[in-house]
């Protein structure tokens, strides 16, 4: 099997990342994990697990985690979705991206067990995230790796990352997000979340709103799982900016650290805290924590890609993240004028995004990914008119970032956003590669 076979086999299935408004508890069903798992010989198993959920920050924070193990000496998987460029992107081993030729000997293995499994199975057709997850638990355990960073797709409870038992359950901010079908409180949105908290595991929760909190605090105590609530057992204060990252001071259960991120942004020194919190609890030393966090790479995250003009990447596509997008670049970038190239998800808060980001604009270019779910140009420019912000059309991310960079002057700054999809194919263009069939 090449790669190009792998790939239309992994998306001949249902694809659930391209198909809002399903019903999340029929569809999911992790039964048909364990039995697909069970007939490759279980590699879930082979290797400790850290194991994160949370509406925001948990692949910022997984990045820094593995980052973390990885200063520590350890042989670290990371798992996390959805990807920017490239589907490799979201299964790594110390950093890198696996191989087109690791992928596809790896869903070679996988094909006539899935197809047996899928014959045999009274569990249902396994989906695409499923299949994605198992191919990660197998290149993981072929890799030898030490420990598995994996980040919940969707969720948590029925999340198909949740086959593990881990060395520390991870929950960092929880916010209204896919409300259709996680719940539209935010006590129904913490209790999917809190489906990975598993029997005497500890548990790592960064600061929550007081419903959530009060969930995750009762989740804890009914499954005798030790709770680090950061913000209240571990505590930060920031120490420094620049546009190359941010330092913190790190008061943690243990020791307290001198932290440096090369990540942007307030929100990600809360992320940086949890990351802290989780290492400590995984006995890692100072040294390691600190050297760790500093090396750590995740793109696409308040991302300077030009100078001049300078353009910005953020995949901020809550009402919350896009608010804090625009503080964040107040405070860490100095311009005249502000132009985003913005499109969004057909299942994402569009007027609470608008509510945020129109207030900062000089200039608004209206565009779409070439993922099935997104928005119309049309409707998000009409959006941001309503808001009093000048906006204009177009009808792929080549030609907003073209109609972009012909408004700004040279000290003026652009920010994609809305979408990591938007962004994803930002990065493509500004770096020239060629997209892949799945992006």
């Amino acid at each position: 099997m090449n790669y190009a076979a792998a790939l239309d086999f992994l998306l001949s299935r249902t694809d659930y990342e391209r198909w809002p408004g399903y019903q999340y508890a029929s569809r999911f069903d992790l039964r048909r994990m364990y039995y697909l798992l069970e007939r490759l010989g279980n590699p879930h198993l082979a290797s400790k697990s850290v194991h994160i959920a949370g509406s925001k920050g948990k692949g910022s924070t997984a990045a820094m985690i593995a980052a973390g193990l990885q200063a520590a000496g350890h042989r670290t998987g990371l798992y996390t979705s959805p990807h920017l460029v490239t589907l490799r992107e979201r299964i790594k081993v110390d950093g890198k991206p696996l191989f087109k030729s690791e992928l596809a000997r790896v869903v070679a293995r996988m094909k006539p067990v899935v197809e047996a499994s899928d014959r045999d199975c009274p569990y249902g057709e396994l989906s695409t995230f499923e299949l994605l997850t198992a191919a990660a638990f197998l290149h993981f355990e072929q890799r030898g790796v030490d420990y598995q960073v994996l980040e919940a797709g969707l969720g948590g409870r029925l999340d198909a990352t949740n086959v593990v038992t881990p060395e520390v359950a991870v929950i960092t901010t929880i916010s209204f997000d896919h409300t259709e079908i996680l719940g539209d409180t935010l006590a129904r949105i913490a209790a999917e979340k809190a489906g990975i908290i598993k029997s005497s595991v500890p548990v790592v929760s960064t600061h929550q709103a007081g419903e959530a909190a009060a969930v995750i605090q009762r989740v804890s105590r009914s499954r005798s799982a030790a709770l680090t609530e950061v913000g209240h057992d571990v505590t930060w204060q920031p120490s420094g900016h620049d546009r190359a990252g941010q330092s913190l001071r790190v008061s943690g259960v243990r020791e307290t650290y001198e932290v440096s991120i090369p990540l942007l942004g307030e929100h990600q020194l809360l992320n940086a805290a949890t990351a802290v919190a989780t290492l400590e609890a995984l006995g890692i030393s100072r040294q390691h924590i600190e050297a760790g966090l500093a090396l750590t790479d995740w793109p696409g995250r308040l991302q300077l890609l030009w100078r001049r003009p300078m353009l910005v990447v953020d995949g901020a596509h809550t009402r919350e993240s896009a608010r804090k997008l625009r503080q964040a670049l107040k405070r860490h970038f100095d311009f005249e004028r502000l132009i985003f190239i913005i499109g969004t998800s057909a299942d994402k808060d569009l007027a609470g995004i608008v509510s945020e980001l129109a207030p900062a604009a000089h200039k608004v270019v209206a565009t779409r990914s070439r993922h099935p779910r997104a928005t119309d140009p049309a409707a998000v420019a009409a959006a941001f008119r309503r808001s009093g912000a000048d906006a204009l059309m177009s009808g792929n991310v080549k030609a907003a970032l073209q109609a972009a960079k012909g408004l700004a002057g040279p000290r003026d700054l652009i920010c994609a956003t809305g979408s990591l999809f938007v962004i994803g194919e930002v990065i493509e263009r500004v770096r020239r590669l060629r997209p892949e069939a799945y992006s």
